[in-house]
């Protein structure tokens, strides 16, 4: 836990930018301010599950009568005179008995294509006189009033009637032409804590007051067109002067559900929260779900003319099998191209504006209309605070490898539970701002990773890559924390290794020989300590310097360095028989080893500085390598790395007093690990230590004798040959009666 705390603090700049990242992404979702971005990254995502998800298909229910280029064509130019379009309604329900119709045309104006203005005004004033002049025009009055043949042709029928409301601009600028017809809802609909935020509309251009009011109803056919000028959604009510108007798709969805009384639904448990909480309109058993401005969102079903579409002129003038319009639901429309209908939405760039009207109306008939509810923005908001929170304190922990498929696990859940509630819950849940964050946070953490902590991993590789191996390397560039160039006092433990006999090995050898043997030598003894996490602190000519438990501090740091000094002997003998093949002398080296507080960290003058070690107990370790000579050892190793590594068996070599200090130390030769010693091994170490009390007690007889009987046990060992050697010197010159048993040395 400790560990986590240092690292999350040692990434509390890249933490606290993240942590700002998540803060900037909030206040979008809380409305602070809006990134253009998001937004249109959302509607591109929103654009893209709607054409993955769209069932396609043509719905044979709705049938389009297209006012297309054939029948301006046959007809004329639009608009045309209203007993044509009196004739069209005559023959839809007459003739090919439909089952409603809508018009998402509106008829503001009154028609005088007939020319019934211009008989009137010359019975006013020049054929004033005229007396059959003036019966003739009473007698053709209804038939040329085409507005009058045309209110005739809708009554009694369930045809719904379109217009449009004004949505930019103030009262003052704007028109108010035609007459509404009811309103669905009035301000009296929402009392308390219930309220709407449907969009208002200063103006209208709606149909002519004597044809609104035989219509069946009335819709507007206004579409919301988002920032990109796509259209996405349709207001399904729009407030004037304190009413609310239907859209022209619910109209007529009311017809055919025969529904009278559009009902609003609101989530009570949250009407006192300021949460805008009309979420459903229901007719009858169909609820349609609306936003926050009581907006649905259309439900396309494919590509344009996912519809039948029959031409204008077609039904007029009766050149269509019945079948395709007997009890549709028709909706008169136009995808002329200079008629200027043609709208962009997200399955298509020109779709046509009726169209967008046959999907809303299939998606109310068939309840498949997305919910995007108010409250999918504090869902948002919870989720980008969780999701921040998390990656906050996640990433900066990671490799980059584990980051990027932590980011990668999390994209694509989010992904998936995003579809899945649009699938199977038919649920729009923002995901713009949720992928965007975790893409910019994921790239943030890779080029802090990359662009800061590089140039640390640089320096630190630059300054140990020469001493530790590339494994220790990468550990200490990903803590950093661990590592300090500063001197400072740890206990280490100091190899030093080092040739015998290297000036005559050098004179039998040619340069380029010697310059070989030095190699391999070097790079099978450096290998090995760099395979047991040792640090490299110089060569020496045929020597090498090494130590333990820093730069990295290490607890077994001289179980570490003991084990490299027998791997290192092993090694040796290895290569050997290749030294034999080339031609070159057998090597022996000695190896001396010693555990103790030591100063450690980069050192030198203002000309060149390395990272080392210093300290009395390294200048004992390599006082006991020269020592591997005397004793006939190839390691000696001191008592406090004996004292940290204690199931290793030793043999007790000497209490000395080295070159340079003054306090005894006793020097010990590492023979194996206790569970692989002998009992041969034991019994010879067992009397070697009762025999060194013997020596210690001056009992020079006993004490021979027990030297000259391992002698013979173990007779290359030179050991017991100098300990002979030394009783013989003692009893012709006895040592003091206080003597200590310590031997010195006079030289290194």
């Amino acid at each position: 836990m400790d560990n986590l705390l240092t690292r999350l603090k040692r990434q509390l700049p890249l933490v606290i930018l993240t942590l700002l990242v998540t803060t900037f992404f909030l206040l979008h979702t809380a409305d602070a301010f809006k990134w253009r971005f998001i937004t249109q990254l959302e509607n591109f995502l929103y654009d893209s599950r709607v054409v993955l998800t769209m069932p396609g298909g043509i719905d044979p229910r709705i049938v389009i009568v297209d006012i297309d280029e054939k029948s301006l064509a046959e007809i004329g130019r639009w608009p045309w005179g209203r007993d044509q379009v009196a004739r069209l309604v005559g023959q839809l329900f007459d003739n090919y008995e439909i089952q409603i119709l809508g018009f998402d045309i509106v008829f503001s104006e009154p028609d005088s294509s007939s020319g019934l203005e211009m008989l009137d005004k010359l019975g006013r004033t020049s054929l004033s006189n005229v007396d059959e002049f003036l019966v003739t025009v009473d007698e053709m009055r209804e038939q040329l009033d085409y507005d009058l043949v045309f209110r005739n042709s809708l009554l009694q029928r369930d045809v719904v009637l379109g217009y449009y409301f004004q949505l930019q601009g103030d009262e003052e600028s704007a028109r108010k032409n035609g007459i509404l017809p009811l309103p669905v809802l009035s301000s009296e609909d929402f009392t308390g804590t219930n309220k709407v935020l449907a969009r208002e509309a200063p103006g209208y251009s709606a149909n002519l007051p004597r044809l609104q009011a035989v219509a069946g109803g009335g819709g507007h056919f206004n579409p919301w067109v988002d920032d990109d000028g796509v259209v996405r959604r349709v207001p399904l009510l729009i407030e004037f002067e304190s009413n609310y108007y239907e859209s022209l798709a619910m109209a007529m969805a009311r017809k055919v559900l025969e529904v009278d009384k559009v009902v609003p639904v609101f989530e009570e448990a949250l009407g006192n929260s300021g949460y805008p909480a009309l979420e459903w309109l229901r007719l009858g058993a169909n609820k349609l779900p609306v936003d926050q401005n009581v907006q649905a969102l259309v439900p396309y079903r494919g590509r344009f003319r996912s519809f039948n579409y029959v031409s204008a002129s077609d039904v007029i003038n009766n050149r269509l099998d019945k079948d395709v319009l007997k009890e549709a639901i028709v909706l008169v429309g136009t995808t002329a191209p200079g008629l200027f209908d043609l709208r962009s939405v997200p399955v298509g760039k020109a779709y046509a504006g009726v169209e967008v009207h046959a999907n809303l109306l299939a998606g109310m008939l068939d309840g498949t209309i997305k919910k995007k509810p108010a409250y999918t923005l504090g869902a948002e908001f919870i989720l980008l605070l969780v999701l921040g929170l998390f990656l906050a304190t996640c990433l900066p922990l990671l490799s980059p490898i584990a980051a990027s498929l932590t980011t990668l696990v999390l994209l694509i859940a989010l992904t998936l539970g995003n579809f899945a509630f649009w699938q199977f819950a038919n649920l729009v849940m923002p995901l713009a701002s949720t992928i965007l964050m975790i893409l910019i946070v994921f790239l943030l953490n890779m080029s802090y990773g990359f662009f800061i902590e590089r140039r640390g991993k640089k320096q630190i590789a630059s300054m140990f890559g020469q001493y530790v191996p590339p494994e220790l390397v990468d550990e200490m560039s990903d803590n950093p924390e661990v590592v300090s160039f500063d001197a400072e006092n740890r206990q280490l433990t100091v190899l030093f290794s080092d040739v015998r006999g290297f000036t005559t090995l050098s004179e039998s050898l040619s340069p380029g020989d010697l310059s070989l043997l030095m190699n391999e030598y070097l790079t099978a003894m450096t290998k090995i300590i760099h395979e047991n996490r040792g640090t490299i602190d110089k060569y020496m000519g045929d020597a090498v310097m090494a130590f333990w438990g820093a730069p990295i501090r290490d607890e077994d740091h001289a179980r570490h360095a003991l084990e490299t000094g027998m791997a290192m002997l092993e090694r040796l003998n290895a290569i050997q028989d290749d030294f034999k093949a080339r031609g070159w002398p057998e090597i022996k080296i000695g190896v001396g080893l010693n555990s103790g507080m030591m100063s450690v960290g980069d050192m030198g003058s203002e000309f060149r500085r390395a990272y080392t070690v210093l300290g009395d107990a390294v200048n004992l370790g390599s006082r006991l390598e020269g020592l591997t000579k005397n004793y006939g050892v190839e390691i000696i190793v001191g008592e406090a790395t004996k004292d940290l590594v204690e199931d290793y068996t030793y043999r007790e070599l000497d209490v000395v007093r080295v070159k340079g200090k003054d306090e005894p130390v006793t020097i010990y030769e590492p023979i194996a690990p206790k569970a692989e010693i002998s009992k041969e091994e034991a019994k010879e170490l067992s009397l070697h230590k009762e025999t060194l009390k013997l020596y210690r007690a001056q009992d020079w007889d006993r004490a021979e004798m027990q030297f000259l009987n391992l002698q013979k046990v173990s007779p290359d060992r030179l050991l017991y040959q100098i300990y002979v050697d030394r009783i013989m010197q003692y009893r012709q010159s006895p040592p003091p009666e206080n003597w200590d048993g310590v031997f010195t040395h006079t030289s290194k």
